[in-house]
C-alpha cells in the first residue's frame, strides 16, 4: 500500500548540512519537473517585491523568500519530520520507533508543490510554495506536475494507494485509473445519524490514522485488506461513494 499525504504550510527550520538531491529522491522520472519548478523558485527570489506577491506574504513574512533563495543549499531532513501543523503532529513520526520509521519511508509519499510526491524519509529543505502558485517562467503547478506525477504512479505500480491528500494537492498528481486506490473522507456521525463532513478534525484524523498504520505496520494490498485491517483495530473506516472511503472521526 502507497499512503499519499498533503504537505503543511508550516515547517521546521534546520536539518542537516547534505544539501537537497532531487536525483535521490523518489519517483526519480520527476526529475525534470523538480528542475523546472526549483530553479523557478530560486530565480523569482531574486525579486522581492515579485517573490513577496506570486507567493501572497505579508511583510513580516519577507523571511520565506531568502528560505527559497537558498534551497539548493540549505539543510535538509526527512520529509516526515520537516513539516509541522495538525495532520503531521497527530502522526508525531520523531516519537515512532525505527521500525515504524522505516515503514514509513516504505509506504508514504507527501505530495510537495516544489517537488512533488517525495518518500517520508526523503531528505528536503524547507520551502515556501503552495499549490495555488503560478511561478513566472514555468506552466501553472497543475499543469507542471499533474501527467508526469500520474505517469510515475503507474510506472510505480502500487497494489493499493489510500489518498489522504487536499483536493488541491490531489489534482497535482491524480492516482491514474489503472492504479487501485481510495480517497478518504472525514466525516463524523451526528446525533440524528446523519453523516456529514469534518473539516475541524480532519487533518489530525488523517495524521493518527497513518500513525496507527505505522505502529502496527499491517500488510494491505488492496481496499477490502484495508478495510479488514481497520474492523479488526477498531479504526471506523466505511465504504463511501465510488472511489473514496470515510473516516469517521
Amino acid at each position: 500500500m502507497l499512503i499519499l499525504l498533503p504537505p503543511s504550510e508550516t515547517k521546521r527550520s534546520g536539518g542537516s548540512r547534505a544539501p537537497l538531491d532531487l536525483e535521490g529522491l523518489a519517483l526519480p522520472a520527476l526529475a525534470a519537473q523538480r528542475t523546472a519548478v526549483v530553479d523557478a523558485l530560486v530565480a523569482l527570489s531574486g525579486d522581492e517585491e515579485a517573490a513577496a506577491r506570486v507567493l501572497k506574504l505579508g511583510p513580516t513574512q519577507h523571511g520565506e523568500i531568502g528560505v527559497n533563495a537558498a534551497l539548493r543549499t540549505a539543510p535538509t531532513m526527512a520529509a516526515i519530520d520537516r513539516y509541522t501543523g495538525v495532520l503531521f503532529d497527530a502522526l508525531d513520526a520523531a516519537s515512532l520507533d525505527a521500525a515504524a520509521r522505516r515503514w514509513l519511508g516504505a509506504h508514504v509519499m507527501i505530495h510537495s508543490a516544489p517537488f512533488g510526491p517525495v518518500g517520508a524519509l526523503d531528505r528536503i529543505p524547507a520551502y515556501r510554495l503552495a499549490a495555488a502558485a503560478s511561478l513566472p517562467g514555468v506552466a501553472s503547478l497543475k499543469r507542471v506536475w499533474a501527467d508526469a506525477v500520474a505517469d510515475a504512479f503507474a510506472q510505480a505500480a502500487p497494489p493499493f494507494v489510500l489518498d489522504l491528500r487536499s483536493e488541491a494537492y490531489a489534482a497535482l498528481g491524480p492516482v491514474p485509473a489503472g492504479v487501485p486506490s481510495a480517497y478518504v473522507r472525514v466525516v463524523t456521525e451526528g446525533s440524528d445519524g446523519a453523516v456529514r463532513a469534518l473539516n475541524h478534525f480532519n487533518k489530525h484524523a488523517k495524521g493518527a490514522l497513518v500513525r496507527r498504520l505505522a505502529d502496527e505496520r499491517p500488510r494491505i494490498a488492496s481496499r477490502a485488506a484495508l478495510l479488514r485491517w481497520a474492523e479488526a483495530s477498531g479504526v471506523r473506516l466505511r465504504d463511501g461513494a465510488p472511489g473514496e472511503i470515510e473516516l469517521y472521526a
